[in-house]
């Protein structure tokens, strides 16, 4: 299962979008309303909201999390852990309710996919981190993930993990290279192509193959994006759009290249050699999922520990030869590096992991949509997917 969570239904247009770009004035929460009392000094104890399969877990007992149980000892803060969050609309869905009425959520510690973040973000429901008390993301934090558009100096969110949306390609049954975003639109790639459906999924990688900066995409570039798509959509090029089935597409062939993510080619690499996975030579997107602290959350300064101590190279390390997405700790690499364990030092080799420095200088992160323009722009995207 991905962790990068597909639009359903309305395809983002649904309650997140048409609350944030209606900006309905009751949702905001101005700064002094989002804090509550902070309980962590006498409740050693800390609520974390997670996605499915997303953590380190004992091979002989998948219901322990070793860095989490590590953690415990250490601090004395129990964690109740829950895979909760199964896609990025739904969890908005369920927690919403409780913020824009100024409630707890029952979780002092969530993740979600950075465009989602923004919204909660603008929106004022996440609490500001005291970064004193963070000193390892302070230090450790890959600097390519720094600086989002939607939160300058990382103060409301931390990279749990991190990815690349790119292409990915069956090498042997192309029987050529694939270096392009422009490649995919090949003649005899002619229908045994898939794009993601999402929209905040797909966008960024495809503009990109246009030479767009997509730090500060525009309008028209987004329209001029639709209008491609839409022609080859018209010619047949594009087999479907689709969510995390292209993996099923890739691996028996119906589909000879597609956009994909790093973490889920790892994967696939394990059983079919064959499949590459490339960033191309215009760029790829950069993407996180974020840890944040919903506002009123009961045990800040536990949560604000616990992100501190994944972000401890060592802890980094032992969650990244599980999860096999970019580690947002470069420093990670130099310890399974060093670790003597044979499969953990070739991870460190592993550039969908740790990028090497090529592939760094060929990676972003997209401005994510604004709430004004999401409305349209979903619409319009929807109708070219069928969504």
């Amino acid at each position: 299962m991905t962790r990068r969570a597909l639009l359903r239904g309305l395809g983002g247009t649904g309650a997140a979008a048409l609350l944030a770009g209606c900006g309905v004035p009751p949702a905001y929460v101005e700064p002094d309303d989002r804090a509550g009392r902070d309980l962590s000094a006498g409740e050693r104890v800390l609520s974390f909201a997670n996605w499915p399969l997303y953590i380190d877990t004992d091979e002989d007992d998948a219901a322990r999390r070793p860095t989490l149980d590590a953690f415990t000892r250490r601090t004395g803060i129990s964690v109740r852990y829950t895979e909760e969050i199964n896609d990025n609309d739904e969890f908005f869905g369920k927690i919403s309710p409780s913020l824009m009425n100024h409630q707890e959520t029952g979780r002092d510690l969530v993740v979600i996919s950075d465009w989602m973040a923004a919204r909660f973000v603008r929106l004022g429901w996440v609490q500001e981190m005291d970064r004193a008390r963070q000193p390892h993301v302070a230090r450790h934090l890959d600097p390519l993930l720094r600086t989002p558009a939607f939160d300058h100096g990382r103060l409301h969110s931390v990279p749990w993990q991190s990815g690349i949306t790119g292409i990915a390609y069956n090498r042997r049954k192309l029987g050529r290279e694939i270096r392009s975003t422009r490649d995919l639109w090949a003649d005899d790639l002619r229908g045994r192509v898939t794009l993601l459906s999402g929209l905040d999924e797909s966008f960024a990688l495809l503009m990109q193959g246009n030479g767009v900066d997509v730090t500060r995409w525009t309008a028209d570039d987004f329209h001029a994006l639709c209008e491609q798509i839409e022609g080859l959509v018209r010619r047949k090029h594009i087999r479907r759009f689709t969510g995390n089935d292209y993996i099923k597409d890739l691996s028996t062939g119906d589909v000879l290249a597609c956009q994909a993510y790093s973490g889920d080619v790892i994967q696939l690499q394990a059983d079919n050699p064959d499949i590459a996975f490339v960033v191309p030579e215009e760029g790829a997107e950069l993407w996180a999922e974020s840890l944040l602290i919903p506002n009123l959350a009961a045990h800040k300064t536990s949560a604000e520990q616990l992100i501190d101590y994944y972000y401890e190279p060592e802890v980094a390390a032992e969650l990244a030869a599980w999860v096999n997405y970019v580690c947002p700790v470069p420093a990670a690499q130099a310890v399974l590096a060093d670790s003597g364990d044979e499969e953990r030092a070739a991870l460190a080799e592993d550039p969908l992991i740790f990028p090497d420095a090529a592939m760094r200088r060929r990676l972003a992160i997209a401005r994510d949509i604004g709430p004004e323009e999401r409305t349209e722009f979903a619409r319009r995207w929807n109708a070219i997917v069928g969504l």
